[in-house]
């Protein structure tokens, strides 16, 4: 039994109410919550919150209803991992014990319903402890990005002892991206955090990796999601 989640606090410092705010005709997070409810493989969809307003509208697209969430977990320097043991452990006193939790950003709208299928499919295949959405990153540590040190001189951030003239030189780096997290049940019930147990990447294209942080993101992808429903992608 797999359980579909999604996380949208009320508060944003950098576009205020984002979470709820509309994005070519839909809340942003019904971009998200879509796809959850047509993916035949998520049995429950669940949303945590504190948002009045998002959890009313969650429990009428028929999300299982967990109440607001906890006060210590609705900050912003609260940990996404003690939000998804929180949801997982309330609904699953509704549901009985999952065996995968698959959790979507809603904030990662340019996501395409392979990706998620993708992320499943790697969790069964590889069986690690966790699937976590990844992006090649465009900079990297060792090669073009960069510190200062004491006296104000820039260096790279990561030298390798013979150094490294051209980025393919350089070792893979990743960026980590909201769209798709599988997370084994009983790692999450136990771990302290994300990065304890066997967690591997599931690689998607750049330009489906963004996420909305600034006003300068949300319009970025307002025009790729336009683009993507021109295309007959959603």
């Amino acid at each position: 039994m797999i359980i579909g989640h999604i996380g949208a606090r009320a508060g944003s410092k950098g576009v205020p109410n984002k979470n709820f705010r509309m994005l070519h005709g839909k809340h942003l997070i019904d971009w998200s919550l879509d796809q959850l409810f047509a993916n035949d493989r998520v049995d429950h969809v669940v949303v945590s919150t504190d948002s009045p307003d998002i959890h009313a509208h969650a429990v009428k697209r028929g999300c299982i209803d967990i109440g607001l969430r906890p006060a210590h977990l609705a900050t912003d320097t609260a940990a996404k991992w003690n939000v998804w043991q929180h949801a997982l452990a309330e609904t699953e006193k509704q549901t009985g014990p999952a065996d995968a939790f698959l959790d979507l950003d809603c904030t990662s709208p340019l996501r395409l319903p392979q990706d998620i299928d993708a992320g499943l499919d790697l969790f069964e295949q590889a069986k690690p402890d966790m699937v976590m959405s990844c992006c090649e990153s465009r900079k990297n540590p060792y090669f073009n990005m960069l510190e200062t040190d004491e006296t104000g001189a820039l260096h790279v951030s990561k030298p390798l002892p013979h150094g490294v003239v051209a980025r393919q030189q350089a070792p893979m780096v990743y960026d980590h991206v909201g769209l798709v997290y599988v997370v084994r049940p009983d790692y999450l019930r136990r771990a302290a955090s994300l990065f304890e147990g066997r967690v591997i990447p599931l690689i998607v294209p750049n330009e489906r990796g963004l996420d909305v942080d600034s006003p300068f993101d949300w319009d970025v992808i307002e025009f790729l999601l336009g683009r993507q429903i021109e295309q007959g992608l959603r």
